[in-house]
């Protein structure tokens, strides 16, 4: 297994809290990059339902 960052490979190792990352650095850009809405998960909409638009973010109302 490789570090999805960075590429390293990754050994589980017992008391090892980075894992499934290399590092804890790796964990942090990992989550920083979920908090900057970099990753998003996909919704599937049923049929003939609209698409839910995203809630806006504050400051944005202008």
């Amino acid at each position: 297994m490789t570090c999805s960052i960075c590429g390293t490979p990754v050994v589980k190792r017992a008391g090892d809290k980075a894992f499934p990352f290399c590092s804890h650095r790796c964990q942090l850009i990992d989550l920083g990059r979920w908090l900057g809405e970099e990753y998003r998960i996909p919704v599937e909409h049923g049929d003939g339902e609209p698409p839910v638009a995203p809630p806006s973010r504050r400051g944005d109302d202008g």
